[in-house]
């Protein structure tokens, strides 16, 4: 298993930091659209095998609108925020150029709605559907979006989405490799039980040897690299302990098998759905010049 999970890595590593330091943010719109979908269908696996089936089509739909209006908001020159949103109209942009990141949850109750209304599914299945449709949107698809937000930030984007994306592999191998080697204390038994504190703390000291290595690349004082990475570390280990909830949930062990040795693709990326936004309101709030 162990040499699998290597060169799965191997082979995807070089491949995503290729496409985040010298792709457009276009580029990595389409790239995180993709593993959204992906992610999202697995997630939708995971209801199925609770008897809660997905309004799969119209959810996927709108998680791509999602990433269009985040690419939109970073494309423009509205990074000018508020919550989140596109504030204006960029020249020349169609209809979709006014909607903010909010309104796709309306367009998607709206949908939602109308398929309810004139579906043939039987109306049993109506409760259950709203709930994993509507969690897999708002817990996988929206706080993953942001990653285009991030990589979109004037000047030192790519490098900060590199960072979120560095803090949560580091801290991923030391806690694995940690956690086997001297992990005693168990963090969250009844979610994971191979997972550890021993494990977690090497996790945490280890996005702080990438914020100071980082420091030497990019222009942020190295308190707020740290401040950064610590926040995206604790929120990657929360966002892999709900993935692992909602698999005990579903009585599955990965989401999927697309990755050897890693399972599933949201089994690889469950740490930086939180992780990703995380680093991105730091950022906006904390760490930015304008903040």
């Amino acid at each position: 298993m162990t040499w699998k999970r290597i060169l799965t890595a191997a082979v995807l590593i070089p491949l995503v930091v290729g496409v985040v330091l010298r792709g457009s943010t276009a580029a990595v719109a389409m790239a995180i659209a993709f593993v959204i979908l992906l992610a999202l269908f697995e997630y939708f696996a995971l209801g199925d095998a609770i008897g809660h089936r997905a309004y799969r089509f119209w959810t996927g739909t709108c998680a791509l609108l999602l990433v269009y209006l985040q690419w939109l908001a970073s494309a423009t020159s509205s990074w000018a925020l508020s919550g989140g949103m596109v504030l204006h109209r960029a020249p020349g942009r169609s209809f979709l150029g006014l909607l903010s990141v909010q309104d796709t949850f309306f367009v998607f109750v709206l949908g939602f709605a109308a398929i309810t209304l004139f579906t043939r599914r039987p109306l049993v299945e109506g409760l259950p559907a709203a709930g994993i449709s509507a969690s897999g949107l708002l817990l996988v698809a929206f706080p993953f979006s942001f990653a285009v937000r991030l990589h979109g930030v004037p000047s030192v984007g790519p490098m900060l989405l590199l960072f979120a994306l560095v803090v949560v592999w580091v801290g991923d191998t030391l806690a694995y490799f940690v956690g086997r080697a001297i992990g005693r204390v168990k963090l969250a038994p009844q979610l994971s039980p191979k997972k550890t504190w021993e494990g977690a703390i090497a996790s945490l000291a280890g996005s702080f040897l990438v914020a100071l290595l980082f420091s030497r690349w990019i222009h942020i004082a190295p308190a707020h690299l740290c401040g950064m990475a610590a926040a995206g570390n604790v929120a990657g280990q929360v966002g892999d302990l709900l993935e692992s909830a909602y698999k005990r949930s579903a009585g599955i062990k990965d989401s999927g098998s697309i990755l050897p040795g890693h399972g599933g693709m949201l089994d690889r990326i469950d740490a930086l759905i939180l992780a990703v936004p995380v680093v991105w309101y730091y950022w906006i709030l904390v760490a930015s010049p304008a903040s």
